[in-house]
């Protein structure tokens, strides 16, 4: 039994033994891929041999970026759907940002008087599926202007979110 053992292990430490082709194989493959390695064969008798192969990695130089155009994806902003109806304001158009959810109808007219006093076109929907009366700041036809209008009022109103109304 206790031979076995050792012939196992024995086994095991020279199967995982590298070899020096393994090693040239992946810097051959490097070089394929298009690296600035270079190697230069060297005449030096630094105690291994006179004729050694010693590869001269030349250092990679970037290019600065000279335009770094940045835009907005407004498609990855998450966005829910529900069916609401209007309880008090003007109505919703396809896009509204929610800066509040109530089951509490007075709670929630509360904090829509303050966004009124605050000068915002706040209104009061009411979503008889979950029973929850949603509080929308603005409402906008376009995403783009919803997204920017939820990312100012988070300053104020962290769980800002977007709805969409829908057809």
């Amino acid at each position: 039994m206790v031979i076995c053992a050792g012939l196992c292990v024995a086994v095991a430490f020279t199967s995982c033994k590298s070899s020096e082709s393994a090693y040239r194989k992946a810097y051959d493959a490097a070089l394929a891929q298009g690296g600035t390695t270079t190697t230069t064969t060297t005449s030096n008798n630094n105690g291994y041999g006179d004729n050694n192969d010693i590869p001269v990695v030349m250092p990679l130089t970037e290019n600065p970026v000279t335009d770094t155009r940045v835009t907005d994806n407004n498609d990855n902003v998450p966005v829910r759907t529900e069916n609401l109806s209007v309880v008090d304001g003007s109505g919703l158009r396809n896009f509204s940002v929610v800066v509040g959810s109530f089951s509490v109808k007075a709670n929630a007219e509360s904090l829509m008087q303050r966004l009124r006093s605050q000068g915002l076109d706040a209104q009061l929907a009411y979503n008889s599926d979950r029973g929850m009366y949603r509080v929308v700041a603005s409402t906008y036809d376009d995403k783009s202007s919803a997204v920017a209008s939820r990312n100012s009022l988070r300053n104020t109103y962290a769980d800002a979110w977007l709805l969409y109304k829908g057809k």
